[in-house]
């Protein structure tokens, strides 16, 4: 176990201080440690497999609503979140206004585009070739028998598009993996780094949750159901501060910029700087911070009422 992301933004006096609010994260319905997804027992004992519903990011939202009433928390003071996690806080806004006081959305769209759909496509065309796959039916095939190998190359594939392309030449640029030759059947230094976060993921997570929440954030779309983009955004009520990483190829600062535009409290886009690309929104805690401090400065502490905040 390691501290985790955002590590340096929660605690007592840091940006989420525990002193001051409760934060509640809750894992997201279809993941593989702590909710309901495709590898949990259903009744009669199987595994859940390719029996576990298809599931959209308002669905999951639906059941944090769901968790925020056995709580008894009526009022966020802040929703915040990067990515996936940013698609889930935007629906809070749109589906539950008077539920959120602030928002934070970090490096997330109001719809997934062309683009990020083709790369999760050829995350999830990667796990279905795996011969282990079973059509999502592997859990009860025996220990190591799950598509392991089809789970690593979709996240050598994510991790890619994750970072930024003056990060990985900064880093790795055109050398040898340290006692290897790749014309000898040895490795480039970014096929090592690749391989390490590859083989990370496949010892901590679940190959059908992986695909879950690809097809997941495949369907977010703000607008759906709701008269389009512009008319789901003008029901924010929240004050809002949106952000996007000036690197990020996966989630460009025009998605953001859209974002901004449509929601009526919002104040223009904050860019925060990194090499990093998209996980710039992970990694860059003392801007993020600077943005959490400024949405909750305004935020009133309310003796005897059950409030928080929630990062998505």
């Amino acid at each position: 176990p390691t501290a985790g992301w955002w590590g340096a933004l929660v605690g007592p006096g840091r940006a989420l201080d525990t002193d001051r609010w409760f934060v509640v994260a809750p894992n997201v319905l279809g993941g593989c440690q702590g909710s309901t997804g495709p590898a949990s027992r259903r009744p009669g004992g199987k595994a859940w497999g390719s029996a576990f519903p298809r599931l959209t990011q308002r669905d999951q939202v639906r059941a944090e609503v769901g968790l925020a009433d056995a709580l008894g928390i009526g009022r966020w003071a802040l929703v915040i979140g990067g990515s996936m996690g940013g698609m889930r806080a935007l629906e809070w806004a749109v589906g539950e206004p008077r539920r959120v006081g602030a928002l934070l959305l970090l490096a997330c769209p109001a719809a997934a585009g062309a683009e990020q759909i083709a790369w999760a496509s050829a995350q999830l065309h990667a796990i279905r070739a795996d011969p282990h796959w079973r059509g999502g039916d592997y859990h009860d095939a025996g220990p190591g028998r799950g598509p392991h190998t089809g789970l690593g190359i979709a996240r050598r594939i994510a991790h890619v598009t994750y970072r930024s392309a003056g990060e990985l030449q900064s880093r790795f640029g055109h050398e040898a993996q340290e006692g290897e030759h790749p014309w000898r059947g040895g490795r480039y230094r970014v096929e090592s780094y690749l391989d390490h976060q590859a083989a990370k993921l496949v010892r901590r997570f679940d190959a059908a949750s992986y695909v879950a929440l690809v097809e997941a954030m495949n369907t977010h779309d703000i607008g759906r159901g709701r008269g389009g983009t512009r008319a789901a955004l003008g029901r924010v009520r929240a004050r809002t501060v949106v952000a996007g990483v000036d690197s990020d190829h996966l989630y460009p600062l025009v998605q953001q910029a859209e974002l901004a535009a449509g929601i009526p409290s919002a104040d223009g886009v904050r860019v925060v700087r990194s090499p990093y690309g998209h996980d710039g929104f992970l990694l860059e805690t003392e801007q993020v911070g600077g943005l959490v401090r400024e949405l909750l400065a305004g935020a009133p502490d309310q003796p005897g009422r059950r409030t928080g905040v929630e990062p998505a």
